[in-house]
């Protein structure tokens, strides 16, 4: 058997309710982190980073936070892309008024700033849900936008209305402006990215993360055996735009480094995350990796390989790339609900008995 569970026995609580009970899984999620800490940042050039590791590590952040609140919650939000702007705009004026100060510490507040912003449009949550609720996140999403266009205090009174992150660093290592190295920048954001993943698996894993399921599951039964209905939902909608906003932190200041918040924080960032999480799997942090991959993947594919190789014309490749997300989601919305996320947890099953068919 692959898994070789002889032998692995548990004597307590602790060890029998860990993240990864079984060593073969302990052992893996080791040798990943090894490989992307102490490996990857010795291999990768300015194009891997760039056009895969940078998008899916931030993109992962994002579908993180939005899959606490819809997969974990219930609670329907088209307001991501709204909300990553928030980020990207508050890490922005602090690193402009306060230059002495820590990246880092400028992006965990961008995020605390977000997470304030979300639980004012998470009010209505306390009053409708579904298709209404989805309705109010998507005027959040407009008038947020709308907002960092129109008061010119948000991008420093500049002519082109555009913002642009200054240079800062970490250990004397640029990290954000124009004379960043590529392990640099991906190095930071991988700290980031482990940091918010090992944090939403704690949070989904205790306490909070049951009573976000209890409300999802049924908010009557939920207030009925003691589950505090105005808490629960606000808590979710402030850790989720809390992953978010520190998503669009580093989108801004690491990745992009200019923005323009109508072309790069539109409705469109909204639905990409949201179909990185319906393709990967609601209510798994494993599936947030697993859309965030598969949807930042897919369009270098297409690209190499129908552009590249095969001499297709972009604007065609772009639009199979369009057809083939929305079958994908369309089949699993039918076929497989949990996405790829449960595909996995069935091979692993699969693994785990082999050969036996019982």
């Amino acid at each position: 058997m692959f898994y070789r569970e002889a032998g692995d026995f548990k004597t307590t609580y602790v060890d029998d309710n860990q993240t990864f009970p079984i060593k073969f899984d302990r052992y893996r999620y080791y040798a990943v982190l090894f490989f992307a800490f102490l490996i990857v940042p010795f291999v990768i050039n300015d194009y891997w980073v760039n056009a895969v590791f940078m998008p899916f590590l931030i993109y992962a952040i994002a579908a993180i936070g939005l899959n606490i609140l819809v997969g974990y919650c219930g609670q329907v939000s088209l307001g991501t892309g709204g909300f990553m702007a928030v980020g990207a705009y508050a890490v922005y004026k602090l690193m402009t008024a306060f230059p002495e100060v820590s990246i880092f510490i400028h992006i965990l507040l961008a995020g605390g700033v977000t997470a304030m912003v979300g639980v004012a449009f998470g009010l209505p949550s306390l009053r409708i849900k579904g298709f209404y609720l989805a309705v109010a996140t998507l005027a959040a999403q407009f008038f947020l936008v709308w907002l960092f266009n129109k008061v010119p205090w948000f991008y420093n009174y500049s002519a082109s209305g555009q913002i642009s992150a200054p240079e800062r660093t970490v250990f004397g290592i640029a990290v954000t402006g124009p004379n960043t190295s590529a392990w640099a920048t991906y190095m930071f954001c991988l700290v980031f990215v482990t940091i918010c993943a090992i944090l939403a698996r704690n949070l989904t894993r205790g306490t909070t993360g049951r009573k976000w399921m209890a409300i999802r599951d049924m908010d009557i039964a939920a207030e009925i055996i003691g589950v505090d209905p105005l808490k629960s939902k606000l808590s979710a909608f402030a850790v989720s735009s809390f992953f978010i906003g520190v998503s669009g932190a580093l989108f801004f200041s690491v990745y992009l480094g200019a923005v323009e918040v109508g072309e790069v924080f539109g409705i469109n960032k909204s639905f990409l995350v949201l179909f990185m999480i319906i393709i990967g799997g609601l209510g798994s942090i494993f599936g947030s990796f697993a859309g965030a991959a598969f949807l930042v993947l897919l369009p270098v594919l297409l690209k190499n390989v129908l552009v590249g190789m095969l001499g297709w014309p972009t604007d065609l490749a772009a639009h199979l790339e369009f057809m083939i997300v929305g079958a994908l989601i369309i089949i699993f919305l039918i076929a497989e609900p949990h996405g790829l996320a449960q595909l996995w947890r069935v091979a692993k099953e699969k693994l785990r008995l082999w050969p036996f068919p019982h």
